[in-house]
């Protein structure tokens, strides 16, 4: 016999001339195994496309919001300085409410006492609302027993009287 053999026993026709007759007779399909494959490839790049978006929109709005308090510092203070200091943490990450601290004389950042401005509240014609603040003495950090002329409804809670 010099052709390809063929076997009946067990219902298992030998190799086709695609080379998948043996998957197809264990019920497997290669082209359904691929479908799947693929589809569940494409749903996951649909899903990291997503969370790309999502996030690109997220820290777009929070650069947005970032400029608008330092725009907002400088506005209420007279002072153009560029080294300001923004707080995102003392009201905790998602509230939406910052400290934005600077020099009230030109220095070096820190070196001269500082004004905090608390600032929230939707963004209107660059700026945003203040709400608050306090002074700190030079060269110290922003801590609640450094903080001495509070000022505003939004410093009630953070001040130390």
């Amino acid at each position: 016999m010099s052709g390809p053999a063929t076997s009946t026993q067990g219902g298992l026709a030998g190799p086709g001339p695609d080379g998948a007759t043996a998957a197809r007779a264990g019920g497997h399909d290669r082209g359904s195994t691929w479908l799947i494959e693929t589809t569940l490839l494409v749903l996951v790049g649909v899903l990291l496309a997503v969370a790309t978006i999502n996030d690109v929109a997220r820290q777009t709005h929070v650069n947005q919001r970032l400029i608008a308090d330092t725009n907002t510092w400088r506005a209420y203070t007279g002072h153009a300085y560029q080294n300001l200091n923004v707080d995102q943490e003392l009201f905790g990450p998602t509230t939406q409410h910052e400290v934005v601290c600077g020099n009230t004389s030109p220095g070096a950042p820190k070196a001269r006492t500082q004004l905090c401005l608390l600032i929230w509240g939707p963004v209107v014609g660059g700026r945003r609302t203040v709400h608050g603040g306090w002074y700190l003495p030079p060269g110290s950090e922003d801590q609640r027993t450094d903080r001495y002329g509070c000022f505003g409804e939004g410093a009630a809670g953070v001040c130390p009287r």
